[in-house]
């Protein structure tokens, strides 16, 4: 297949958890969907543009881009009809897709199955060494967008500019703030918990902003080799090591000559997912023309302090003041703003992001992060009001709609 360069092609992958239509309780039976499709329990089928796959637990399933594509307006669309599709199947068993990026009430102790069929020795090795039963393994939806780069060059490019980013996407994109019937305190929980779920081995996640580096054998050698040494004494054999064993908040992988961006919670539908998206790609494509400051300033900003940004941004969401001055000076920002006025200023100046995303883009700015409506709309967290709201949710999906606080 050809090299594809920067923003030639991407590759997006939406994850959701399904759900029992009755109770809302989690649902395992990602298999039996992959059957009816396919007609033999399978990990992965293509329909057409869209595959469908299974990930580590029963009941999530996984749409994604068959090959990279470079047309994103027509995505969303896509990827309705496939859950169209699944909901289809899905509902034959009583079930339902639910979207956000943590079941609000799941018990993983008690409810999580692991995958276990095809590649089911590498879940159970992680099983093994880490333990699945826990929110930070079974409890957990994205959205993955995949970036190519063609060389070394555009790698470093590439590469600079997403460390830079990431600290800021959850503001855009946080949809977890409950956790076993509880708001948790986080705007993001997903990522609270995500990066403690490999705290055997550290050096899987790192501080999830990834480090400095600037080509591939570089890569290797400071960020993989390091991590495969390091689960070595839990896994002789090799079983997981590979690069998809990184953890961090975005990952190379050299076999397909691509960046995988993986902080994104999913949103309500895939309007908001692919309006996130279009943001995503425009910020990149402007920090990398150098458009708010010289490229050479976005090389060498220090890893632990942007995390310490992602950190705050994982609690207090879109409202959190980033004083930072390296980060803000690399979106043209000379004193400290909220997180939210920095994407409105992305987003304001952006020229390459098609009207109906950008006016989506500009609810969830006036409205707030997912996570934000969710924690307005539940006035009194309790079992009932979350049942309420998650049950909107998942209309939401069904219709490719916004949860929009102001006409529910």
């Amino acid at each position: 297949m050809k090299k594809l360069g920067l923003f030639e092609g991407f590759g997006v992958e939406l994850e959701y958890m399904i759900v029992e239509k009755d109770s809302l309780r989690v649902l395992p039976i990602t298999d039996k969907i992959l059957q009816k499709l396919a007609g033999t329990i399978t990990d992965e089928v293509e329909n057409g543009k869209i595959s469908w796959s299974n990930e580590l637990v029963l009941h999530v399933i996984e749409l994604k881009t068959t090959t990279p594509t470079s047309d994103l307006e027509n995505l969303d669309t896509l990827f309705l009809e496939n859950i169209h599709q699944i909901n289809k199947i899905a509902d034959e068993f009583g079930g339902i897709l639910m979207p956000t990026a943590m079941h609000p009430l799941m018990n993983p102790d008690q409810e999580m199955k692991l995958w276990p069929h095809g590649y089911k020795d590498i879940y159970s090795k992680y099983d093994e060494i880490f333990s699945c039963k826990g929110h930070g393994w079974s409890n957990l939806q994205s959205i993955h967008l995949n970036l190519p780069f063609k060389d070394d060059h555009e790698f470093a490019q590439l590469h600079a500019a997403i460390r830079l980013l990431l600290p800021i996407l959850p503001a855009l994109a946080a949809s977890s703030p409950i956790k076993e019937g509880k708001l948790t305190g986080y705007h993001d929980t997903r990522l609270e918990v995500y990066r403690f779920n490999q705290k055997r081995v550290p050096e899987i996640a790192g501080e999830i902003i990834p480090e400095i580096v600037f080509s591939q054998q570089e890569y290797q050698e400071k960020i993989l080799e390091k991590t495969y040494q390091a689960i070595k004494p839990f896994d002789p054999n090799g079983i997981l090591q590979d690069e998809w064993l990184n953890s961090r908040g975005a990952i190379a992988r050299f076999q397909r000559n691509a960046i995988e961006i993986r902080v994104l919670d999913i949103q309500e539908c895939p309007l908001a997912d692919i309006s996130i998206v279009y943001a995503i790609i425009s910020a990149l494509k402007s920090m990398i023309k150098s458009k708010w400051t010289s490229f050479d300033n976005l090389k060498n900003i220090d890893t632990t302090s942007l995390a310490n940004v992602l950190l705050q941004i994982i609690k207090t969401g879109e409202e959190t003041i980033i004083s930072y001055k390296p980060l803000l000076k690399c979106f043209g920002v000379n004193e400290s703003i909220s997180a939210k006025e920095i994407w409105k200023k992305i987003i304001k100046e952006a020229t390459d992001i098609p009207e109906r995303y950008k006016k989506t883009l500009n609810t969830i700015l006036e409205q707030g992060s997912l996570s934000t409506r969710i924690q307005k709309a539940i006035t009194i967290p309790d079992q009932s009001n979350i049942e309420k709201t998650y049950r909107t949710l998942c209309t939401c999906l069904e219709k490719n709609h916004l949860f929009n606080i102001i006409n529910e």
